[in-house]
């Protein structure tokens, strides 16, 4: 069958995966905002295997956990961000350094490509798994990461990032108080197929599949969110 000049087995542009140096130079602004604006305390970032593909699976309760994640991680992270981010001077800077849009009201493809692409060269893709903004406390999961866990082979390591929740201090609802303590607390990684794994099998992506480790995945964030609350005293 005939290909594409520059393109890969899966049809996609060489190119279009996000650039690891962007992701670098996003790591470096994030730990200066990050540490100048707030107090971020980072227990056990050791966790994060420090080479190879991984996917960082963090709670979502302000509108700061992107970009602390982003200066407190030891890697470099691409995360899926809303498409809706992308607008005026944001659109070129989050794309350079290394962000992904994602259409959340549909199976964004490109995406997903790219999502792959970032794990199938060794990096570090960050997901919201509840998909959007809320609680915080993983109780409602998208298949999304499993999907990218079973079709990568990708361990999971899971993320708590803690703010204060006394509402003196905030200039912003969704934001911690400035120069509040946040904890970032990572989890040990895990593998989403270790069920199926220890049962012979080889990860099929079915969707009965998927949904059996979306609730994998979820009681394994879920337990991580809980010890992270108890350490933290939050």
């Amino acid at each position: 069958m005939r290909r594409h000049p520059g393109r890969g087995e899966a049809g996609r542009q060489v190119n279009d995966t996000p650039s690891p140096r962007g992701a670098a130079v996003g790591r470096r602004i994030g730990i200066g905002l990050m540490y100048g604006l707030w107090r971020p305390r980072v227990l056990g970032a050791w966790k994060v295997p420090a080479t190879g593909p991984v996917i960082l699976a963090v709670n979502h309760a302000h509108n700061i956990d992107g970009p602390m994640l982003m200066g407190t991680a030891p890697r470099p992270v691409h995360f899926l961000i809303k498409k809706e981010a992308f607008v005026g001077p944001l659109d070129p800077f989050l794309r350079g350094i290394g962000q992904l849009a994602v259409d959340r009201t549909t199976a964004d493809r490109t995406a997903i490509t790219r999502a792959l692409g970032v794990l199938e060269t060794g990096g570090v893709l960050g997901i919201f798994p509840e998909g959007t903004r809320g609680e915080g406390d993983f109780a409602s999961l998208r298949a999304g990461l499993a999907y990218f866990a079973v079709r990568s082979g990708a361990p999971i390591v899971p993320v708590a990032v803690l703010g204060s929740t006394d509402r003196q201090g905030r200039l912003i609802k969704a934001l911690p108080p400035l120069k509040g303590r946040v904890d970032v607390v990572f989890g040990d990684a895990f593998d989403a197929q270790e069920g199926v794994r220890r049962a012979g099998g080889t990860g099929p992506r079915t969707r009965k599949a998927l949904d059996e480790a979306t609730v994998r995945i979820q009681e394994r964030l879920t337990a991580h969110l809980e010890n992270a609350r108890r350490l933290t005293g939050r």
